[in-house]
């Protein structure tokens, strides 16, 4: 053992020892009962002891002790008090106790060999034969450090085989290190949570061979009959070099018999002070997005908000809180988090605080609505980038309020757009949907209304030639897990015993998680220099009922058996299909293959504003035909689904 360990454990035992002794807490039964224990020990040690010395001096055996043998046990009793050695659990033993135990026993050999030495110089007789006290000490020490070891042991041993029943037997999936590292940390956790019964290998070279005592089995056939062959209930993904597309279809097959599926995580990206086997968590429905995962510039990202001042409105949001947390990773001169809503506010301005403790950082309530209030914010702060998250995204609510998406949706993008050219930010990136594309509802329609006025903003920006603000939109589909998305309804749903809703079985939609949504918002914000509408690869389009019957799976239940799921219809505004793009937009590439740029035509300052105008002043007069009129004239590709107010429609533009 370490000398600098071992001082160190001392020092702490003479320093919990300084304790006053409060003789009523100790007298609690169970410490008692293991002083009690304790003091049998060293009786029978002693016991042990005069045996071994009689039979070396052939002398006869005297079951009596003497005063000198009653001193020895009493010292050592008062030690057990001194360095409170009673007052650990020995199911908790650890390596400190042992070391109380060292110190209490040569504590004791040292006071009983100081009392013979100080008794023999004054009457020149052995009280006590010195071998005796050493070979006590042995054994007394080892007595004690094996009983504690002892119910160590048989307290693990019962508590695993009480718990033998709960353990769920795995397969770990994969070879490689980080896959022997898993089960390795598994087999070790107490109590066991996991049985790991082998490992499984894409080829057939290692089934001969075991790893920890544990087969290797190959996969010759479905995945799941081979979980089942080995009475296996769930699989760890582990190999770190699995591709997301085989990934998926493991899954998928794993599902589809109802094994539960866990993911492992990566050694090098294991979070300080966790052991392993903590951060196994089961696989989540965007571990199954069947999309390859995205990289990001982030050299590029960097250079554009490394040491600014950067703006996120609407940074309480799902979208917005993600973007903040995102913008803070490279390190701005200040961070702004601008929202309504305060206790959301609240809570994403603890989490930089704790997580980026060095950042400087300002949460500001404020509605973008208004402009005065929203003037104060930029002048103060003067941002040189602006995220702009801050939206009414609920499609049956705004079509209900269509005064309410215009005031949020295109007054409050416009206040924001303006005042960033006002205040000579460098760059505005609006954040916008697949929903402004052939709108079929009202919030689609104000989104693609915002969208025309930024990049009018832009345009009269090119022809003015001003080095002004560069506009830049971004535009992509449902975000997993976002405020109102379906996959926290579905999750809701699914807790309450269901029915799972669905609106309508073919409809399908583009999914993406947050995070790479706001990745790819930074980096086309970053590559953009203005007037630009990027949109996203958003993958394969996935069937909503596929989707919801997934969740029910992952979940542990079989759909439309232990969770019902039910169509109920298509809500005002809905389509069955999402677009990036409208039949008459053409697209761009860029070096990023993830992000495209959409040419779309656009229209002058004079006439959106006037237009702008003429919809701010209906909305506020609250009549619900006449925003919605206006807004079909200002977007002619709106063209109302599942509404009242597909009756303003034109008969071509519904046929179309």
């Amino acid at each position: 053992m370490p000398k600098p360990q071992l001082k160190q454990a001392i020092e702490q035992v003479l320093k919990s020892s300084k304790k006053r002794l409060d003789f009523k807490n100790i007298g609690y039964l169970p410490r008692w009962a293991i002083l009690g224990f304790d003091t049998t020990i060293i009786i029978f040690s002693l016991l042990i002891t005069k045996i071994i010395v009689i039979k070396i001096k052939s002398q006869p055996f005297d079951f009596t002790f003497s005063t000198a043998e009653i001193l020895i046990i009493s010292v050592n009793v008062a030690f057990f008090i001194l360095y409170r050695t009673y007052a650990g659990l020995i199911r908790h033993s650890t390596f400190l106790d042992a070391i109380r135990f060292l110190v209490a026993s040569v504590s004791t050999l040292i006071i009983i060999l100081t009392a013979y030495y100080v008794y023999f110089l004054y009457s020149e007789q052995e009280i006590i034969f010195v071998p005796t006290l050493l070979i006590y000490s042995l054994i007394s020490f080892c007595g004690l450090f094996l009983f504690r070891v002892l119910v160590k042991q048989v307290f693990e041993t019962y508590l695993n085989y009480s718990n033998k029943d709960n353990e769920l037997k795995v397969l770990v999936f994969g070879t490689d290190e980080n896959a022997i590292a898993i089960a390795s940390a598994l087999k070790s956790e107490k109590p066991h949570r996991y049985t790991v019964i082998g490992f499984l290998d894409k080829g057939d070279r290692n089934k001969s061979k075991q790893i920890l005592g544990l087969p290797i089995i190959s996969i010759q056939r479905n995945i799941a009959v081979t979980l089942r062959a080995h009475k296996a209930q769930a699989l760890i993904l582990a190999d770190r070099d699995i591709k997301n597309q085989e990934k998926v279809s493991l899954i998928d097959k794993c599902l589809d018999y109802n094994l539960k599926v866990y993911r492992a995580p990566i050694l090098s990206d294991i979070e300080e002070n966790k052991n392993i086997a903590s951060q196994i968590e089961k696989i989540q429905i965007e571990d199954i997005l069947e999309r390859p995962p995205i990289k990001l510039d982030n050299k590029l990202v960097a250079k554009e908000i490394f040491n600014k001042c950067v703006l996120v409105t609407g940074g309480a949001g799902s979208i917005g809180s993600e973007i903040v947390r995102q913008v803070a990773g490279y390190k701005p001169s200040r961070l702004i988090i601008l929202d309504q809503a305060e206790s959301p506010l609240y809570n994403i301005q603890l989490e930089i605080k704790d997580n980026f403790p060095k950042l400087t950082y300002e949460a500001v309530i404020c509605d973008i609505r208004n402009i005065e209030k929203t003037r104060k914010a930029f002048n103060k702060y003067k941002p040189d980038v602006v995220y702009h998250a801050a939206a009414y995204k609920h499609v049956p609510l705004m079509e209900n309020h269509p005064s309410e998406a215009i005031f949020a949706n295109v007054l409050g993008t416009k206040n924001v757009a303006d005042l960033s050219q006002e205040f000579g930010a460098e760059k505005f990136v609006m954040v916008s949907t697949d929903k402004a594309v052939n709108p079929s509802n009202v919030m689609g329609a104000s989104k693609r209304i915002a969208e025309i006025y930024v990049q009018a903003l832009q345009e009269d920006n090119n022809t003015s030639l001003k080095k002004r603000t560069g506009f830049v939109t971004t535009r992509f589909g449902n975000v997993l897990g976002s405020n109102g998305s379906v996959v926290p309804l579905f999750k809701k749903q699914i807790e309450e015993g269901g029915p799972v809703t669905i609106t309508h079985p073919d409809i399908i939609r583009y999914f993406m998680t947050i995070s790479e949504a706001c990745q790819l918002v930074l980096e086309a914000g970053a590559m953009g220099n203005g007037g630009e509408i990027f949109i996203f690869d958003m993958g394969k389009a996935v069937r909503i009922i596929d989707l919801a019957k997934k969740i029910i799976r992952l979940a542990g239940y079989t759909p439309n058996k232990d969770i019902p799921i039910k169509i109920i219809g298509l809500r005002p505004g809905e389509k069955l299909y999402e677009e990036l793009l409208n039949d008459k937009t053409t697209t761009l590439p860029t070096y990023n293959d993830k992000i495209m740029i959409a040419k779309v035509s656009t229209l002058g300052i004079t006439q959106v504003k006037s237009d702008i105008e003429e919809l701010l002043e209906m909305a506020e007069k609250g009549d619900k035909s006449e925003i919605v009129k206006k807004m079909k004239e200002i977007v002619p590709e709106f063209v109302s689904m599942n509404s009242d107010y597909e009756k303003f429609d034109k008969p071509e533009e519904k046929a179309s």
